[in-house]
């Protein structure tokens, strides 16, 4: 307001009250008033002032006194914030991902053989622990435990399997090996030895890869045998010739393709003397142990107990068991086969439904040696069998040599004669085997030295060849009717050809280095030029054939080279025609 030149500044309140002072005025104006009343009132402000005084302070009363409740209710008139969060707000929304990512860095190593054998021997260890709290454990907690494994989840379970990765696993093994011998694998495919040419009919044995094992170093290699599907896998069976030094025995299953490591291990408690693998079911290994037991391992089942195992009850050999051969299923469809032993049983053991039963073929009597007993009773001494083999044409004809040196030719029907007697060696026959081609043809070979080659309508051998070393097996090679081979115990392995040299061997070579270590087995592969030698440290070393091992006819000119059956059975009937000629002038 503005008064005579001054100027006074009213507060904010004084002017709110005003202005609520000048609407209730015109509020009160708008009421219908009596003249009188109004006459009375302008008189009242003419004359009296102090009365108006009085009613302008009433009415500041009455206007203070409604004014509380309003400033109430305008709490939050300016304040909106407030006023929303009141409303429900759905939790999702606040909820926020906004942490910060996790540390990185950047990690490299190399993973040596070490590393990875300390991780083994640590995962080994967990397991062994493992085990123990197993033992432990009463049989309810056992129980639970089960219980609790089956409702793990597939993941849990499966997180330390290796089963699924088995087969790659063992392929990228193969490749591995295949990169580490790569030399040896080139020569085993493609090598020839070009000094064959100078070396006027002789040749040599090129070693490739040598198959050894930690847990068969101190076994002897008892047999050898190549499977007749696979062919280049071959089993081993191990075990002692010594009969003080008898422990455990070992089946090895190796592959040319990995030689570091066997594919199949198998451990028995007593040793394995010889196997054999069955033609028609290859994943079928027959085994004979030092005990007399006989049993088949099954190859798809890859436990280390046999599938099929003979027992004290189902007749099992007394003595050792020296050689086991498959034969032809019988009558009724069931798998069979053939064992000898010292105690001088030939015994057929047929696979029915789940059990094996025994039949004895023959008992091996010597001749010439009854003994009159008590009150004049006939004793006849048993003949100790030592090596067996069938014909490969007629099914009931079998060879059996024994401790005594004797060669007796057997039939499956008649038990208790043999059908011819060859006063073969003068110790024990270690091997023998027939002709692969020619069906007069036998071999055999003995602890005497020698190793004899016989038509077994003639008493006498034909040939005779002395290695001035106990003979311990021989093998005919499966590509030719005259070449065969024969490993000594001084270590040294000979390969002969007759076509070439009939007097002596085409190859005299030593493949055990120590002298102490003898040479007990050889085994020519069906296809490949290759041999396998194994020896009484448990080592098995292959060995390719040169040029000059494995000859075949020569191309004349104009004339094509007849290959077969009867040009082999013909070039060994020429050189035993020749022998058969200079007998009688002899």
């Amino acid at each position: 307001m503005k008064d005579g030149g001054s100027t006074t500044v009213m507060s904010s309140q004084e002017s709110a009250k005003l202005v609520i002072s000048e609407t209730e005025i015109l509020e009160e104006d708008e009421e219908p008033k009596d003249a009188e009343a109004e006459a009375e009132a302008e008189a009242g402000s003419q004359t009296d002032i102090p009365t108006a005084e009085a009613a302008e302070k009433v009415t500041e009363e009455e206007l203070m006194a409604p004014k509380q409740p309003r400033e109430r209710k305008l709490t939050n008139q300016f304040n909106f914030s407030e006023r929303a969060s009141q409303t429900f707000n759905n939790p999702l929304r606040d909820r926020e991902c906004q942490m910060e990512p996790p540390p990185r860095t950047n990690f490299s190593a190399t993973a040596n053989q070490w590393e990875i054998y300390d991780a083994y021997v640590e995962e080994l260890e967990k397991q062994e622990k493992t085990k123990e709290k197993e033992k432990t454990k009463t049989p309810v907690a056992k129980k639970m435990g089960k219980i609790a494994k089956r409702k793990m989840t597939s993941m849990e379970s499966q997180s330390d399997d290796i089963t699924k990765v088995t087969q790659a696993a063992k392929i990228v093994e193969r490749m591995v090996n295949q990169n580490t011998y790569d030399d040896v694998a080139q020569d085993f495919k493609y090598y020839e030895d070009a000094a064959d040419e100078y070396r006027d009919q002789e040749g040599t044995l090129l070693p490739l890869w040598k198959f050894q094992n930690d847990k068969a170093k101190r076994l002897a290699v008892t047999a050898l045998c190549w499977n007749p599907k696979y062919k280049d896998l071959f089993a081993v069976g191990h075990g002692s010739y010594d009969f003080m030094k008898q422990s455990r025995g070992m089946l090895l299953l190796y592959s040319m393709k990995n030689p570091s490591f066997p594919e199949y291990i198998f451990s028995s408690d007593s040793g394995i003397m010889c196997l054999d693998m069955h033609v028609d079911h290859p994943y079928l290994v027959a085994v004979g142990h030092y005990d007399g037991n006989v049993a088949i391992y099954n190859l798809k089942k890859p436990h280390s107990q046999p599938a099929f195992r003979s027992s004290a009850k189902s007749g099992k050999h007394t003595d050792p068991v020296w050689q086991v051969k498959w034969q032809k299923d019988d009558m009724d469809n069931n798998l069979n086969f053939f064992s000898v032993s010292s105690d001088g049983r030939i015994v057929s053991w047929t696979l029915v439904k789940s059990e094996l039963v025994h039949t004895d073929v023959i008992k091996l009597k010597v001749e010439s040696s009854s003994t009159e007993g008590l009150e004049g009773l006939q004793l006849h001494t048993m003949g100790c069998g030592t090596a067996f083999d069938f014909h490969k044409e007629i099914d009931y004809m079998f060879l059996v040599g024994t401790e005594e040196g004797k060669i007796y030719k057997c039939s499956k029907s008649y038990s208790s004669q043999f059908l011819d007697t060859y006063d073969a060696h003068n110790m024990a026959v270690d091997a023998v085997s027939w002709n692969p081609y020619h069906t007069k043809v036998f071999m055999s070979c003995s602890s005497d030295w020698t190793v004899k080659i016989w038509d077994h309508t003639i008493k006498t051998p034909m040939f005779i060849y002395d290695l001035n070393s106990a003979v311990g097996d021989v093998a005919w090679a499966p590509y030719s009717s005259t070449v065969f081979a024969a490993v000594t115990t001084n270590g040294k392995t000979h390969v002969f050809d007759l076509s070439i040299n009939k007097y002596e061997a085409i190859c005299n070579q030593p493949v055990v280095a120590k002298k102490k270590n003898k040479i007990t087995h050889v085994q020519f592969n069906p296809i490949h030029p290759i041999i396998i030698v194994g020896d009484d440290r448990g080592h098995v070393t292959c060995l390719k054939l040169s040029p000059n091992l494995r000859k075949m006819p020569k191309e004349k000119k104009g004339q094509e080279v007849q290959k077969g059956p009867a040009v082999e059975i013909a070039k060994l009937d020429k050189l035993l025609n020749l022998v058969r000629e200079v007998k009688p002038k002899v």
